[in-house]
């Protein structure tokens, strides 16, 4: 194996494993800081050794057993926490890649949740909970994070700077709340996990459009706050978003990884267990009573998706009155610009175009590359083939995702084609 081809291998098994490396590792010292810089080291080391020895068996296991030795050393350095050194020497937490057991791997899932309602704690702003948790449960860059907010990478790199910061000095305990406090911290939670499952859904940047792993977890968590907190709809709303999104992943790309569209989906393919869950848990946040909330009315709006045999028999005037009150519990440029679409597609792009262009000036679109995506589409629709070509290849300079790209470039000619004919 090559050099490079080593690199990228281990770059996908830490997108995958560290997560539960800062989770444990923060148990241990109680300081997410920490523990993410000896995570960090343990991938220094596998950067150093695996392209020389292999990457081993079990390569989560290597990377746990080293990050864990460095914070036993790291404890025994500075002569802190006496006890828990000693519990840790004797009892448990050193294993090695050849003991990983369910015993472990259950405990690490309670780690990655008591990192995630530490790391949405109150003392923090909601955007720095976000940006934090996205960081260390997700492995995201702050560049992917700051184009998931659409905002700048220093503005972003500020803020995880600070969430750590203000952790520590407020001893914020490495727990899973209870009773009111838990439920404080619900919205920033959810909030991580639908960010967290868009980013897996359609990767902001890198080589491939999804990244399924990182839908999976999301959902992961998802039900696991579902079954603690049963009676909020907010929770089964999104878990029922998720279930149901999911159940296109297999169709969203093409075997050699270019994007299909959801019009262009071979629809057959959709994973009817996953629509099943989805439709069972927008029901039971319906049956809850309360105000529909975002997370089930867009779930409501990929029901409609979901029940529909074939595109053509899309129900978009529902999915228009879906958006317009999904704009009234949560108005932004972005729920707008999708109202657009499902507007062009019930009335025509016309009545799309002249929505997009109305909020062409919104200062938080400037960097949205999907703006111009979509401008380029209705243009394309009404034979305006030169000006829509031009929007394409604007969005696809402004995209990180390779994939995404190729297809927006090929968008591009296909508008120059159909101008020459």
């Amino acid at each position: 194996m090559t050099m490079p081809d080593t690199k990228r291998k281990i770059d996908a098994i830490w997108r995958m494993e560290s997560a539960k490396l800062i989770a444990a590792l923060t148990r241990m010292v109680r300081d997410v800081g920490l523990a993410e810089d000896l995570a960090h080291d343990a991938l220094v080391t596998a950067l150093e050794r695996w392209p020389e020895t292999g990457i081993p068996e079990k390569p989560g296991a290597w990377l746990m057993t080293t990050a864990k030795r460095r914070a036993i050393d790291f404890l025994r350095r500075n002569k802190l926490r006496d006890q828990k050194y000693a519990e840790l020497a004797y009892n448990r937490d050193l294993y090695t890649e050849d003991d990983v057991d369910p015993a472990i791997d259950k405990e690490i899932d309670d780690d990655l949740l008591r990192l995630i309602f530490m790391t949405c704690h109150p003392v923090l702003s909601q955007e720095a909970r976000v940006a934090l948790t996205l960081r260390l449960l997700c492995g995201l860059t702050t560049d992917e994070i700051a184009r998931s907010f659409i905002t700048s990478e220093s503005t972003i790199a500020q803020r995880i700077v600070r969430a750590k910061r203000t952790l520590r000095s407020a001893n914020i305990p490495f727990e899973v709340p209870t009773g009111e406090e838990l439920n404080a911290r619900l919205s920033a939670v959810l909030k991580v996990i639908y960010i967290m499952f868009n980013e897996g859904y359609s990767a902001t940047s890198g080589d491939d459009w999804i990244r399924p792993l990182l839908c999976q977890e999301a959902l992961r968590l998802g039900r696991i706050i579902a079954e603690i907190i049963p009676d909020e709809p907010e929770v089964h709303g999104l878990v029922a978003l998720m279930e149901l999104q999911s159940s296109r992943l297999k169709t969203r790309v093409s075997p050699t990884g270019e994007p299909i569209l959801l019009m262009d989906q071979n629809r057959a393919k959709w994973d009817q267990l996953l629509i099943r869950r989805g439709l069972a848990a927008l029901e039971r946040s319906q049956k809850l009573g309360r105000t529909l909330g975002p997370y089930t009315l867009q779930a409501a709006i990929s029901a409609c998706h979901a029940q529909a045999r074939t595109a053509e028999e899309t129900n978009w005037t529902r999915i228009v009155a879906l958006y317009e009150a999904l704009a009234m519990v949560m108005l932004s440029p972005i729920v707008e610009l999708n109202r657009a679409v499902a507007i062009s597609m019930a009335f025509g792009p016309a009545y799309g175009l002249q929505i997009v262009d109305e909020i062409s000036t919104e200062p938080s679109l400037k960097e949205y590359h999907l703006l111009p995506s979509i401008r380029g589409d209705f243009l394309m629709k009404l034979g305006r083939f030169e000006e829509a070509r031009t929007e394409f290849e604007k969005a696809a300079s402004m995209t990180r995702n390779v994939r995404e790209q190729e297809l927006l470039l090929k968008r591009a000619a296909e508008c120059e084609s159909d101008e020459k004919r």
